[in-house]
Protein backbone atom coordinates (compact mmCIF):
# COMPACT_ATOMS: atom_id res chain seq x y z
CA UNK A 1 0.00 0.00 0.00
CA UNK A 2 1.58 3.39 -1.12
CA UNK A 3 1.38 6.45 0.93
CA UNK A 4 -0.98 7.79 -1.81
CA UNK A 5 -3.61 5.02 -0.71
CA UNK A 6 -3.14 6.12 2.97
CA UNK A 7 -4.49 9.49 2.57
CA UNK A 8 -6.81 8.02 -0.02
CA UNK A 9 -10.80 8.58 1.04
CA UNK A 10 -11.56 5.34 -0.92
CA UNK A 11 -15.26 5.26 -2.20
CA UNK A 12 -17.82 2.13 -3.04
CA UNK A 13 -21.00 3.21 -5.07
CA UNK A 14 -24.17 1.63 -5.71
CA UNK A 15 -25.10 3.81 -8.99
CA UNK A 16 -29.09 2.32 -9.03
CA UNK A 17 -31.87 3.16 -11.00
CA UNK A 18 -33.73 3.90 -8.16
CA UNK A 19 -31.84 4.30 -5.15
CA UNK A 20 -27.84 5.63 -5.22
CA UNK A 21 -25.82 4.08 -2.22
CA UNK A 22 -22.07 5.45 -1.10
CA UNK A 23 -19.70 3.76 1.02
CA UNK A 24 -16.89 5.73 2.83
CA UNK A 25 -13.45 4.14 3.53
CA UNK A 26 -13.79 4.52 7.41
CA UNK A 27 -17.37 5.96 7.51
CA UNK A 28 -19.63 3.12 6.65
CA UNK A 29 -22.85 3.77 3.79
CA UNK A 30 -23.12 8.09 4.26
CA UNK A 31 -25.22 8.35 1.13
CA UNK A 32 -28.23 6.55 0.26
CA UNK A 33 -31.00 8.20 -1.39
CA UNK A 34 -32.89 8.24 -4.64
CA UNK A 35 -31.66 8.93 -8.03
CA UNK A 36 -33.69 12.01 -8.95
CA UNK A 37 -32.92 15.52 -9.94
CA UNK A 38 -35.13 18.13 -9.84
CA UNK A 39 -34.43 20.45 -12.67
CA UNK A 40 -36.14 23.57 -13.61
CA UNK A 41 -37.22 23.51 -17.58
CA UNK A 42 -35.77 25.98 -19.72
CA UNK A 43 -32.52 26.93 -17.98
CA UNK A 44 -31.81 22.99 -16.73
CA UNK A 45 -30.30 24.80 -13.17
CA UNK A 46 -31.02 22.13 -10.27
CA UNK A 47 -33.50 22.69 -7.61
CA UNK A 48 -33.25 19.49 -6.02
CA UNK A 49 -31.15 16.23 -5.80
CA UNK A 50 -32.00 12.93 -3.81
CA UNK A 51 -34.95 12.86 -1.00
CA UNK A 52 -36.10 16.26 -1.71
CA UNK A 53 -36.16 15.45 -5.66
CA UNK A 54 -38.08 12.31 -4.85
CA UNK A 55 -40.90 13.81 -2.99
CA UNK A 56 -41.13 16.05 -6.70
CA UNK A 57 -42.33 13.17 -9.17
CA UNK A 58 -45.61 13.33 -10.20
CA UNK A 59 -46.07 17.02 -8.41
CA UNK A 60 -43.93 19.40 -10.12
CA UNK A 61 -45.25 22.56 -11.90
CA UNK A 62 -44.69 22.96 -15.11
CA UNK A 63 -41.28 24.92 -14.47
CA UNK A 64 -39.92 21.51 -13.08
CA UNK A 65 -39.14 18.81 -14.35
CA UNK A 66 -38.53 15.94 -11.74
CA UNK A 67 -35.91 13.20 -13.49
CA UNK A 68 -34.34 9.93 -13.31
CA UNK A 69 -31.51 9.94 -15.01
CA UNK A 70 -30.70 6.32 -14.66
CA UNK A 71 -33.38 3.82 -16.99
CA UNK A 72 -32.67 -0.05 -16.82
CA UNK A 73 -29.62 0.16 -14.83
CA UNK A 74 -27.69 2.51 -16.73
CA UNK A 75 -26.73 6.40 -17.56
CA UNK A 76 -29.93 7.68 -19.64
CA UNK A 77 -29.42 11.71 -19.04
CA UNK A 78 -25.25 12.46 -18.95
CA UNK A 79 -25.23 16.05 -17.57
CA UNK A 80 -28.25 15.57 -14.89
CA UNK A 81 -26.27 11.73 -13.86
CA UNK A 82 -23.18 14.01 -13.88
CA UNK A 83 -24.57 16.68 -11.06
CA UNK A 84 -26.08 13.75 -9.05
CA UNK A 85 -22.76 11.67 -9.19
CA UNK A 86 -20.69 15.25 -8.06
CA UNK A 87 -23.10 16.02 -5.76
CA UNK A 88 -23.50 12.84 -4.30
CA UNK A 89 -19.48 12.34 -3.64
CA UNK A 90 -18.71 15.84 -2.10
CA UNK A 91 -21.42 15.41 0.22
CA UNK A 92 -20.02 11.85 1.05
CA UNK A 93 -16.60 12.63 1.41
CA UNK A 94 -16.76 16.24 1.66
CA UNK A 95 -13.65 18.86 0.81
CA UNK A 96 -10.99 17.35 3.50
CA UNK A 97 -9.37 14.62 1.39
CA UNK A 98 -5.93 15.36 0.75
CA UNK A 99 -5.97 12.78 -2.43
CA UNK A 100 -8.64 11.83 -5.38
CA UNK A 101 -10.36 8.65 -4.30
CA UNK A 102 -10.28 5.90 -5.38
CA UNK A 103 -14.28 4.53 -6.30
CA UNK A 104 -15.33 1.15 -7.65
CA UNK A 105 -18.71 0.89 -8.80
CA UNK A 106 -21.40 -1.85 -9.45
CA UNK A 107 -22.66 -1.97 -12.88
CA UNK A 108 -25.12 -4.76 -14.66
CA UNK A 109 -23.44 -6.75 -17.07
CA UNK A 110 -25.68 -5.97 -19.58
CA UNK A 111 -23.75 -2.62 -20.08
CA UNK A 112 -22.71 -1.28 -23.75
CA UNK A 113 -19.65 0.11 -23.71
CA UNK A 114 -20.57 3.37 -24.77
CA UNK A 115 -22.85 2.75 -21.39
CA UNK A 116 -19.65 2.13 -19.45
CA UNK A 117 -18.01 5.16 -21.02
CA UNK A 118 -20.51 7.36 -19.82
CA UNK A 119 -20.42 5.99 -16.02
CA UNK A 120 -16.44 6.37 -15.64
CA UNK A 121 -16.50 9.94 -17.44
CA UNK A 122 -19.34 10.91 -15.10
CA UNK A 123 -16.91 9.35 -11.71
CA UNK A 124 -13.61 10.94 -13.52
CA UNK A 125 -15.19 14.28 -13.45
CA UNK A 126 -16.95 13.94 -9.65
CA UNK A 127 -12.82 13.85 -8.84
CA UNK A 128 -11.70 9.80 -8.69
CA UNK A 129 -8.29 8.87 -9.81
CA UNK A 130 -8.81 5.33 -9.81
CA UNK A 131 -12.07 3.85 -11.35
CA UNK A 132 -12.97 0.16 -11.30
CA UNK A 133 -16.27 -1.19 -12.68
CA UNK A 134 -17.57 -4.64 -10.92
CA UNK A 135 -20.16 -6.74 -11.92
CA UNK A 136 -23.56 -5.53 -10.14
CA UNK A 137 -23.78 -9.56 -8.91
CA UNK A 138 -20.38 -10.24 -8.11
CA UNK A 139 -20.30 -7.30 -5.92
CA UNK A 140 -24.15 -8.18 -4.08
CA UNK A 141 -22.39 -11.73 -3.73
CA UNK A 142 -19.51 -10.39 -2.10
CA UNK A 143 -21.68 -7.77 -0.07
CA UNK A 144 -23.90 -11.18 1.04
CA UNK A 145 -20.97 -12.53 2.79
CA UNK A 146 -21.35 -15.73 0.17
CA UNK A 147 -17.70 -17.58 -0.27
CA UNK A 148 -17.49 -16.98 -3.91
CA UNK A 149 -13.48 -18.26 -3.63
CA UNK A 150 -14.30 -21.37 -2.91
CA UNK A 151 -14.60 -23.85 -5.64
CA UNK A 152 -18.32 -24.95 -5.74
CA UNK A 153 -21.20 -22.84 -7.83
CA UNK A 154 -23.10 -20.33 -5.64
CA UNK A 155 -26.21 -18.36 -7.77
CA UNK A 156 -27.04 -14.70 -7.12
CA UNK A 157 -29.92 -12.88 -8.17
CA UNK A 158 -29.70 -9.42 -7.94
CA UNK A 159 -33.36 -7.98 -8.63
CA UNK A 160 -32.48 -3.92 -8.81
CA UNK A 161 -34.57 -1.21 -10.15
CA UNK A 162 -33.80 -1.09 -13.93
CA UNK A 163 -32.24 -4.76 -13.88
CA UNK A 164 -32.16 -8.35 -12.54
CA UNK A 165 -29.19 -10.13 -12.59
CA UNK A 166 -28.31 -13.52 -12.31
CA UNK A 167 -24.61 -15.27 -11.86
CA UNK A 168 -23.46 -18.39 -11.02
CA UNK A 169 -19.97 -17.56 -9.15
CA UNK A 170 -17.19 -20.08 -8.59
CA UNK A 171 -13.62 -19.46 -7.40
CA UNK A 172 -14.49 -15.53 -7.13
CA UNK A 173 -15.35 -15.10 -10.76
CA UNK A 174 -18.35 -15.75 -12.59
CA UNK A 175 -19.42 -19.01 -14.82
CA UNK A 176 -22.44 -17.84 -16.40
CA UNK A 177 -24.04 -14.47 -16.15
CA UNK A 178 -27.34 -13.26 -17.22
CA UNK A 179 -28.90 -9.95 -17.07
CA UNK A 180 -32.32 -8.76 -18.26
CA UNK A 181 -33.99 -5.37 -18.18
CA UNK A 182 -36.51 -6.33 -16.05
CA UNK A 183 -36.79 -5.58 -12.70
CA UNK A 184 -38.60 -3.03 -9.67
CA UNK A 185 -39.76 -0.04 -12.06
CA UNK A 186 -40.68 -2.57 -14.88
CA UNK A 187 -43.13 -4.28 -12.04
CA UNK A 188 -44.51 -0.82 -11.29
CA UNK A 189 -45.37 -0.05 -14.43
CA UNK A 190 -46.94 -3.26 -14.34
CA UNK A 191 -49.08 -1.71 -11.53
CA UNK A 192 -50.03 1.17 -13.21
CA UNK A 193 -50.93 -0.11 -16.55
CA UNK A 194 -53.24 -2.88 -14.17
CA UNK A 195 -54.96 -0.28 -12.55
CA UNK A 196 -55.93 2.10 -16.01
CA UNK A 197 -57.42 -0.95 -17.86
CA UNK A 198 -59.07 -2.67 -15.34
CA UNK A 199 -59.97 0.11 -12.99
CA UNK A 200 -59.58 3.60 -15.34
CA UNK A 201 -57.59 4.84 -12.48
CA UNK A 202 -54.72 6.90 -13.55
CA UNK A 203 -51.63 6.70 -10.75
CA UNK A 204 -48.20 7.89 -10.62
CA UNK A 205 -44.94 6.13 -10.32
CA UNK A 206 -44.58 6.64 -6.32
CA UNK A 207 -47.99 5.74 -5.54
CA UNK A 208 -47.33 2.87 -7.75
CA UNK A 209 -44.27 1.82 -5.78
CA UNK A 210 -46.17 2.35 -2.38
CA UNK A 211 -48.71 -0.09 -3.39
CA UNK A 212 -45.98 -2.84 -4.38
CA UNK A 213 -44.56 -2.43 -1.12
CA UNK A 214 -47.76 -2.70 0.89
CA UNK A 215 -49.91 -5.33 -0.79
CA UNK A 216 -47.80 -6.65 -3.35
CA UNK A 217 -47.22 -10.37 -3.55
CA UNK A 218 -45.74 -13.16 -5.62
CA UNK A 219 -46.77 -16.63 -4.19
CA UNK A 220 -50.49 -17.34 -4.54
CA UNK A 221 -50.18 -19.02 -0.36
CA UNK A 222 -49.65 -15.43 0.93
CA UNK A 223 -52.05 -13.66 2.91
CA UNK A 224 -54.63 -11.79 1.42
CA UNK A 225 -54.12 -7.80 2.18
CA UNK A 226 -55.79 -4.63 1.27
CA UNK A 227 -54.74 -0.84 0.48
CA UNK A 228 -56.88 2.01 -0.47
CA UNK A 229 -55.18 4.16 -3.27
CA UNK A 230 -55.93 7.44 -4.77
CA UNK A 231 -56.08 8.95 -8.24
CA UNK A 232 -57.46 10.41 -11.15
CA UNK A 233 -60.37 8.77 -12.74
CA UNK A 234 -58.92 7.89 -16.40
CA UNK A 235 -62.65 8.74 -18.03
CA UNK A 236 -63.80 11.88 -16.01
CA UNK A 237 -60.46 13.31 -14.72
CA UNK A 238 -61.80 13.81 -11.23
CA UNK A 239 -59.66 12.02 -8.34
CA UNK A 240 -60.91 8.85 -7.51
CA UNK A 241 -60.52 6.67 -4.26
CA UNK A 242 -60.06 2.81 -4.96
CA UNK A 243 -59.09 -0.66 -2.46
CA UNK A 244 -56.91 -2.76 -3.60
CA UNK A 245 -55.96 -6.39 -2.63
CA UNK A 246 -52.74 -8.30 -2.40
CA UNK A 247 -54.69 -10.85 -5.13
CA UNK A 248 -55.17 -8.33 -7.69
CA UNK A 249 -51.35 -6.87 -7.54
CA UNK A 250 -50.64 -10.68 -7.99
CA UNK A 251 -52.36 -10.48 -11.08
CA UNK A 252 -51.19 -7.23 -12.38
CA UNK A 253 -47.36 -8.11 -11.63
CA UNK A 254 -47.16 -11.67 -13.00
CA UNK A 255 -45.68 -11.29 -15.90
CA UNK A 256 -42.34 -9.32 -15.26
CA UNK A 257 -41.95 -11.62 -12.55
CA UNK A 258 -42.07 -14.78 -14.68
CA UNK A 259 -39.95 -13.03 -16.96
CA UNK A 260 -37.25 -12.67 -13.96
CA UNK A 261 -38.37 -16.74 -12.82
CA UNK A 262 -37.42 -17.93 -16.50
CA UNK A 263 -34.02 -16.11 -16.95
CA UNK A 264 -33.25 -17.72 -13.36
CA UNK A 265 -34.26 -20.99 -14.98
CA UNK A 266 -32.00 -20.57 -17.88
CA UNK A 267 -29.10 -19.63 -16.08
CA UNK A 268 -29.82 -22.84 -13.97
CA UNK A 269 -29.91 -24.96 -17.18
CA UNK A 270 -26.46 -23.16 -18.58
CA UNK A 271 -24.91 -23.87 -15.17
CA UNK A 272 -22.29 -26.96 -15.34
CA UNK A 273 -23.52 -30.26 -13.96
CA UNK A 274 -21.24 -30.40 -10.75
CA UNK A 275 -22.35 -26.51 -9.56
CA UNK A 276 -25.70 -27.01 -10.41
CA UNK A 277 -25.38 -30.16 -7.94
CA UNK A 278 -23.94 -26.91 -5.65
CA UNK A 279 -26.52 -24.90 -6.25
CA UNK A 280 -29.09 -27.19 -5.50
CA UNK A 281 -27.50 -28.43 -1.81
CA UNK A 282 -26.62 -24.56 -0.93
CA UNK A 283 -29.73 -22.73 -2.95
CA UNK A 284 -30.50 -19.30 -4.68
CA UNK A 285 -29.47 -16.34 -2.72
CA UNK A 286 -31.80 -12.90 -3.33
CA UNK A 287 -30.49 -9.26 -3.04
CA UNK A 288 -31.30 -6.10 -4.10
CA UNK A 289 -34.79 -4.05 -3.42
CA UNK A 290 -36.88 -6.59 -5.80
CA UNK A 291 -36.06 -9.09 -3.40
CA UNK A 292 -38.22 -8.01 -1.02
CA UNK A 293 -41.39 -8.63 -2.76
CA UNK A 294 -43.86 -10.00 -0.58
CA UNK A 295 -43.71 -13.89 -1.63
CA UNK A 296 -40.81 -14.13 -4.24
CA UNK A 297 -38.37 -15.84 -2.86
CA UNK A 298 -41.16 -18.70 -2.48
CA UNK A 299 -42.71 -18.28 -6.13
CA UNK A 300 -38.63 -18.54 -7.04
CA UNK A 301 -38.18 -21.90 -5.19
CA UNK A 302 -41.87 -23.24 -6.23
CA UNK A 303 -40.58 -22.87 -9.94
CA UNK A 304 -36.88 -24.37 -9.95
CA UNK A 305 -37.58 -26.36 -7.24
CA UNK A 306 -34.37 -24.92 -5.56
CA UNK A 307 -34.01 -23.79 -1.54
CA UNK A 308 -33.86 -19.53 -1.99
CA UNK A 309 -32.79 -17.36 0.63
CA UNK A 310 -32.71 -13.38 1.03
CA UNK A 311 -29.06 -11.81 1.63
CA UNK A 312 -28.66 -10.92 5.17
CA UNK A 313 -29.12 -7.00 3.60
CA UNK A 314 -30.63 -6.71 0.08
CA UNK A 315 -30.65 -3.60 -0.29
CA UNK A 316 -27.44 -2.64 0.70
CA UNK A 317 -25.56 -5.70 -0.52
CA UNK A 318 -23.93 -4.51 -3.63
CA UNK A 319 -22.37 -1.27 -2.16
CA UNK A 320 -21.05 -3.21 1.20
CA UNK A 321 -19.12 -5.59 -2.33
CA UNK A 322 -18.07 -2.91 -3.37
CA UNK A 323 -16.33 -1.54 -0.33
CA UNK A 324 -15.30 -5.18 0.29
CA UNK A 325 -13.62 -5.40 -3.32
CA UNK A 326 -11.55 -1.63 -2.14
CA UNK A 327 -10.16 -3.73 0.88
CA UNK A 328 -9.05 -6.78 -2.23
CA UNK A 329 -7.13 -4.01 -3.39
CA UNK A 330 -4.77 -3.68 -0.93
CA UNK A 331 -4.43 -6.78 -0.39
CA UNK A 332 -3.05 -7.41 -3.84
CA UNK A 333 -6.60 -9.53 -3.95
CA UNK A 334 -8.21 -8.45 -7.48
CA UNK A 335 -11.73 -9.41 -8.81
CA UNK A 336 -12.69 -9.62 -12.29
CA UNK A 337 -14.21 -6.08 -13.25
CA UNK A 338 -16.01 -4.86 -16.39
Amino acid sequence: MGLTDVFSCDVGIDLGTVNTLIYVKGKGIVVNEPTVVAVETGTNKIMAIGNEAKQMLGRTPRAIQAIRPMRDGVIADFDVMNRLIRDFIKKAIGRSTLVKPRVVVGVPTCITEVEKKAVRESIEQAGARDIHLIPESLAAAIGANIPIDEPAGHMIVDIGGGTTEISVISLGGMVVTNAIRVAGDEIDQAIINYLKKKHNLVVGENTAEEIKIKVGSAFHGDEKLSFEIKGRDAIKGLPQTLLIDSDQIREAIKEPLYQIVEEIKKTLDQTPPELAGDIVDRGIVLAGGGSLLRGFDKLISEETKVPVFLAENPLTAIVMGTARFLESLDKNKIYKTI
